[in-house]
């Protein structure tokens, strides 16, 4: 297995429009994006990582109004607006101007480490044409005990999400678009049963739904071979997205730091 060359990194930093983000009000500052984790904005954060990524080429961040990152990200760093309509419309943008491998991460990913990224694209399959990086729920606890995720149960895996998503092949563009009625049906449960399929969300409710049956239902429904590829560090799981992660995060980044050298 090798790594894909030419990778562009999509860096999602944008807030949905409506209230005000309560970690961003919690921190003091106008978006999330730009709170800061051990004195650094978790979005520069964020793109330092993947900017000691060799197979990242190109960084680029998207957010509802590119102005606000003005002077705080090198120069080097793309910044586009993002989409209204949610976070995977913004993928789908960025997989259309962009094209593939392209790399998906989200701005509050603040504790990334560039080895989390390598072991992704070092790990994904060959045939694999989108790759999710994930952290099961033993590794979670074991790395980060006083933490609280939110799990989801496979018959043969709990895990929980690590923001990291490599889609490899155009063929992935279908996983995204896919993910994009989901979203845009996410207050409507049965338009979603509908499109995902009943059985298989009945299974996943109950507890039956194996990581197979996952991949062969997004197969049947995108063509697209998908890949959950668990990471070896259970705090590639923590990311900001609520008031006492803020404190989280900021403990363990010098930790990192310390260990990484990031």
């Amino acid at each position: 297995m090798s790594t894909a060359p030419a990778i562009t990194a999509l860096v999602l930093a944008g807030t949905r429009p409506g209230k005000p983000d309560p970690v961003a009000v919690a921190g003091g500052v106008s978006h999330k994006a730009l709170l800061p984790i051990d004195g650094v904005p978790m979005v520069v954060r964020v793109v330092h990582a993947l900017q000691a990524v060799p197979a990242v080429t190109r960084i680029v961040v998207c957010l509802e109004d590119p102005a606000i990152l003005a002077g705080i990200l090198p120069d080097d760093v793309q910044v586009v607006a993002s989409r209204p309509e949610g976070p995977s419309a913004s993928v789908l943008d960025g997989l259309a101007h962009f094209g593939t491998p392209l790399l998906v991460t989200t701005a509050d990913n603040a504790l990334l480490q560039p080895e989390w990224v390598e072991e992704l694209l070092r790990t994904a399959a060959d045939k694999t044409d989108i790759a999710v990086g994930v952290a099961t729920q033993s590794s979670i606890q074991q790395s980060v005990p006083q933490t609280k995720r939110t799990y989801i149960r496979l018959t043969d895996m709990v895990f929980s999400g690590c923001n990291l998503f490599y889609f490899k092949t155009s063929v992935s563009a279908r996983v995204a678009d896919l993910w994009r009625s989901v979203e845009k049906n996410r207050k409507h449960p049965l338009r979603v049963a509908w499109t995902l399929g009943l059985g298989v969300l009945l299974r996943a409710v109950t507890g039956r739904l194996s990581t197979q049956a996952l991949y062969a239902r997004i197969y049947a429904l995108t063509s697209a071979q998908a890949e959950l590829v668990p990471l070896s560090d259970g705090r590639a799981a923590v990311d900001v997205d609520k008031e006492a992660d803020i404190l989280l995060a900021q403990q363990l980044a010098p930790v990192l730091k310390a260990q990484y050298g990031h």
